[in-house]
């Protein structure tokens, strides 16, 4: 009878069949793929080993291209936050696709042609549009007619410049300072240079997210609140 057929017709259409019980390596791709990478490896001295070693420094390379990227720090100019000898990583892609350094981040950037033919590391005090003057009636930097306190971050018994200046950030562009003002070269000593001490936003590497070495210093780079209360000028992020 048609009613004890229909048991019979569900029991083999939910038998798996043969095809799909193979695994990958058993299809015919599969085995030419593990067969490539085993012509790979015999190839190589070392093998498989070899070969796995490869993979992992193709990876790592590609990390370090696109993604994030390790920095030692040179000099003190960063200082307290960040010695000499630390290893920063460098978040390459904080921004792309349409984001845009705020002020506090710290940023590595390319200063050819405008601070020397080498990578900077610095934190961005100003942005596009913002009007940067330094100091106000109690010594302090003041971005568009809001005072910044620095003092979480700054240098202790630095003030917060022993240059007086009065700056207008073009479109495109940062003003950026080092936390130990009294031995950074930053935007300051570049008023005078081409671009007036500016670097463009597109010549900034990427964003320092965390320091990875020593061991006991590792931390993650925060952006302080000291810029919290500045408002955005024409142009610029808050």
């Amino acid at each position: 009878m048609d009613t004890e057929a229909q048991p019979l017709e569900r029991d083999r259409s939910s038998r798996p069949s043969d095809s799909e019980n193979a695994s990958d390596t058993d299809r015919p791709e599969g085995r030419s793929r593990f067969a490539l990478l085993d012509r790979v490896a015999d190839w190589l001295p070392g093998g498989r080993i070899t070969l796995t070693v490869l993979v992992c420094l193709v990876f790592l390379l590609l990390v370090s291209r696109f993604v994030m990227q390790p920095f030692h720090i040179p000099s003190g100019s960063m200082e307290p936050g960040l010695r000499i000898g630390d290893r920063v990583l460098v978040n390459k892609l904080a921004y792309r696709f349409g984001a845009e350094p705020h002020r506090g981040d710290v940023v590595v950037f390319d200063g050819t042609g405008y601070f020397g033919n080498a990578d900077y590391i610095k934190r961005v005090v100003g942005v596009g549009g913002d009007h940067v003057v330094c100091c106000d009636k109690e010594g302090r930097l003041e971005v568009n007619g809001r005072s910044v306190d620095e003092s979480t971050f700054l240098h202790s018994g630095d003030s917060p410049s022993d240059v007086g200046f009065d700056v207008v950030v073009p479109d495109g562009s940062l003003f950026l300072l080092g936390d130990h003002r009294s031995d950074s070269s930053d935007s300051r000593d570049h008023l005078g240079s081409p671009g007036g001490g500016m670097i463009p936003v597109s010549d900034v590497i990427g964003r320092a997210d965390w320091i990875a070495w020593p061991a006991d210093h590792w931390t993650r780079l925060t952006r302080p609140d000291a810029y919290a209360r500045v408002s955005a000028a024409d142009g610029a992020h808050g």
